[in-house]
């Protein structure tokens, strides 16, 4: 049985298990407001968070259960391609070019985010660039019926996605906006950076002014986002994301790819590998040595701390090499031959 059709079965197989629980929800069907863990949702945030239960009710029966949701976030991109494959997708001339068009039309605010935030103009794009190729496609399933639909019809992540309907219930009240019309990604994430609603309440910022966070439609505000997110985060400004290395040296192949987090300092590597290390690093700066699968055989590289910071938008290796490599290859292309 081929891998395509094991994970068809697979998600038709949950489907099925949800309706047949008793009251879960079917293809595209309105949820049922009796169900118990609904009615705790609701109760909670009428005692905690001072909202009406009518309200709420009326909110929450507008959502629909959406299959395609549970299929796609069953397959995310990072966890069934290789490097090279996933390289493909990104780095190519149109969202490098487009990339350069949008650091050129947007020069001023992202130069203003820089010097508040620290954060290149480049990375700032290169965020954008692969979450929403610079806000040509910011999602096309209601914010509402994703979270509800994975708050509770998905049980492996159930609990972290209600407490995001919980944020964005919370978000919208206080960004006046109607929770049903909000577009975004089949996780629920929203605008040109796709926040998350924790991070939208957390770390989305005002930046024009206007009274107003508003990164669905307002460039400006998004540019301030991405930059405060990767601020907040932990980005040291003026220092480098990867190193890349010319190979494994004498490093046991367990050295590499043990998590995003760091698993040694530069020196340690250094001393286990053999490999002479290119630049000026200091020998206890934090590294993570990755093995990825090219387009020409296997490279091998040092995720240093802002690669790291990197990974908190999105926790994989592969999306943090895509967006460094965007950056760089735009900032080439904006300074030109």
């Amino acid at each position: 049985m081929s891998s395509t059709v094991q994970l068809s079965l697979l998600v038709f197989l949950l489907v099925f298990s949800f309706a047949a629980s008793g009251g879960q929800s079917t293809d595209e069907t309105a949820f049922d407001m009796d169900r118990a863990e609904i009615v705790e949702f609701v109760n909670d945030l009428v005692t905690n968070e001072g909202f009406d239960r009518q309200f709420l009710i009326e909110v929450l029966s507008r959502a629909r259960f959406q299959p395609r949701i549970v299929e796609s976030i069953s397959k995310p991109a990072e966890r069934t391609l290789t490097w090279a494959e996933y390289r493909r997708i990104f780095m190519t001339l149109s969202r490098i070019s487009s990339g350069a068009e949008f650091m050129d039309e947007h020069q001023e605010v992202l130069m203003r985010a820089s010097e508040r935030y620290g954060v290149p103009p480049e990375m700032i794009t290169a965020i954008i660039g692969v979450e929403t190729l610079y806000g040509r496609y910011l999602g096309r399933y209601r914010v509402l019926d994703a979270l509800m639909t994975l708050g509770f019809d998905y049980p492996p992540r159930s609990r972290f996605f209600r407490s995001e309907l919980k944020e964005f219930l919370l978000l919208t009240r206080e960004e006046k906006q109607d929770p049903s019309s909000p577009l975004g990604s089949y996780a629920g994430a929203m605008g040109y950076g796709q926040f998350i609603s924790s991070s939208y309440r957390n770390y989305a910022v005002d930046f024009d002014g206007d009274g107003i966070r508003d990164i669905w439609t307002n460039k400006t505000d998004a540019i301030g986002s991405v930059a405060n997110y990767l601020s907040r985060h932990g980005w040291q400004a003026g220092r480098a994301v990867t190193v890349k290395l010319s190979g494994p040296g004498q490093a046991p192949g367990d050295l590499f790819n043990q998590g995003l987090k760091a698993s040694s300092t530069l020196g340690e590597f250094a001393m286990v590998s053999g490999i002479p290390i290119p630049g000026a690093f200091e020998s206890d700066t934090p590294v993570s040595p990755m093995r990825l699968v090219g387009e020409d055989g296997e490279e091998f590289w040092l995720g240093l701390p802002n690669f790291y910071v990197i990974t908190r938008y999105n926790h994989s290796h592969l999306y943090a090499m895509a967006v460094y490599q965007l950056s760089q290859a735009i900032a080439d292309c904006v300074e030109g031959p």
